[in-house]
């Protein structure tokens, strides 16, 4: 009681000093002593927490603020590991081998690639968002990561809450093929034909992008399907090329010497104009409508407490290498093109990613699409 009373004391001598107002006598007010416990007596006590709660933390975002730059200064301070959710060989890792070692080139730090597939590119993820907050631990991953949110009701993770978009570096069109041997040489006669029958369409897997597009496609055409999934778009692309199976939504880069060779016909492309790697081949934008412009991009992402100030030196590193000649010459011969300037910081990838998880839940629920088992 007697330490209460003498901060009081002191608050009230500070009080009078300060303002001019004479406060009544510590342990008392205008109706006679304060008594322990009373309410105005907790009050005085709660105010001087309070203020002393504000004040510490006050000094931890001052100290916070000062040290955010140096983090990104520091950063990396370590070899980083650029998580990629598939196996060797396809697009996304391919991307990845060529960030790698620009990034480590202009970090100062070793940028290695580790494949981390299974679980329909969820376990990748799900390493990701669980990762220490430091940048150490990065994901590239594609349209895919917007699909699952509306595949799997299991996810150990919250896509938007759980990871921290850093940059949405390139995306290009896919392309439907079909075995050389099919009757239609147009998107309109092929399109016609499928109202007759019902053709074989191969993809990926079960919730693959492959698979989406494909349902999306059948969707807007009015026409039926016969889905075929394959493990990886590799086999289904042999099939292709084999004459077993009649179509297939593959990568640009994937076909673009197999329908110049003729090993395989080229029907139409999910952009708004032909691509110079397929002159000839009509746009589904213009056949089909808007809904088939599906754009297979690639983000980069780490864990969602990250620095401000980590996320920023990784987009402009990026945005230098997104900028580097050789790359984009290859990027271009390959119908793969980067992201505009204006959608290159992080909050136009947080905004893009929200867009995509919700057209891709659309076509998901339209379509009834199950995740694999």
């Amino acid at each position: 009681m007697r330490q209460v009373e003498e901060g009081d004391a002191r608050s009230a001598a500070s009080l009078s000093a300060h303002s001019g107002v004479v406060p009544a006598k510590a342990g008392t007010h205008s109706h006679g002593p304060l008594e322990y416990g009373s309410p105005l007596l907790r009050g005085r006590q709660c105010l001087r927490y309070c203020v002393s709660f504000v004040s510490a933390v006050a000094a931890v975002l001052v100290v916070l603020a000062v040290a955010m730059p140096g983090l990104a200064q520091q950063y990396p301070s370590r070899v980083v590991t650029l998580i990629v959710p598939y196996p060797a060989g396809g697009p996304t890792d391919q991307l990845a081998r060529v960030l790698a070692p620009a990034l480590s080139d202009k970090l100062g730090q070793n940028f290695i690639v580790e494949n981390v597939s299974g679980g329909g590119t969820t376990i990748a993820t799900a390493r990701v968002a669980r990762a220490a907050p430091d940048s150490h631990t990065l994901l590239l991953h594609n349209l895919q990561i917007s699909a699952n949110v509306s595949l799997y009701n299991n996810l150990t993770f919250d896509t938007e809450n759980d990871l921290a978009p850093v940059i949405f570096i390139n995306n290009n069109p896919l392309v439907l093929v079909g075995r050389k041997t099919l009757a239609p040489n147009t998107l309109k006669d092929l399109i016609a034909e499928m109202k007759t029958r019902v053709v074989k369409m191969a993809h990926p897997g079960a919730g693959s992008t492959g698979h989406l597009a494909t349902s999306l496609f059948a969707q807007e055409a009015k026409v039926t399907v016969d889905h075929i999934p394959y493990r990886g778009a590799a086999p289904a692309l042999q099939d292709i090329a084999g004459g077993h199976v009649d179509l297939f939504f593959a990568t640009p880069q994937s076909v673009v010497q197999q329908v110049a060779s003729g090993q395989v016909k080229a029907y139409g492309i999910t952009a708004r104009e032909p691509s110079p790697q397929f002159p000839n081949v009509p746009s589904f934008v213009q056949e089909l409508g808007p809904k088939l412009e599906i754009l297979y991009w690639h983000a980069l992402f780490a864990p969602a407490a990250t620095p401000d100030a980590v996320i920023a030196k990784l987009n402009s590193t990026l945005q230098e290498i997104m900028a580097d000649p050789a790359i984009l010459k290859s990027w271009a011969e390959t119908g793969v093109a980067p992201y505009p300037q204006e959608q290159r910081s992080a909050a136009a990838a947080r905004a893009l990613l929200k867009s995509e998880i919700a057209r891709w839940g659309q076509v998901v629920r339209d379509n009834n699409i199950q995740a694999p088992m």
